[in-house]
């Protein structure tokens, strides 16, 4: 993994997603085909409860590289998001 890359997946781990989710795009401007940049703006995302960008950005790495981790946790989000009781809604 890119020195850049492991810095940013820091500031996510740290909590400072705006920091991370700012280098990200810089990133990504240079290196738009990079599936690890990708995955990581998914978790920050997914780290503030962005579930729609978190999933846009974990089905673009998956699209560049469907063996990335991006894969399983796009599959993980969409089964959260789409888990609720509709008994407990409909009284």
């Amino acid at each position: 993994m890119d020195q850049h890359l492991i810095n940013i997946k820091k500031l996510i781990s740290e909590g400072d997603v705006k920091t991370a989710l700012s280098l990200l795009d810089e990133y990504l401007n240079a290196n738009p085909a990079d599936d690890e940049a990708f995955f990581l703006r998914g978790n920050a995302f997914s780290k503030i409860g962005d579930w729609q960008n978190a999933i846009n950005n974990y089905c673009e790495a998956s699209s560049l590289n469907p063996n990335s981790p991006a894969t399983e946790a796009c599959k993980q989000i969409n089964e959260i998001l789409n888990f609720y009781n509709h008994d407990l809604y409909n009284p």
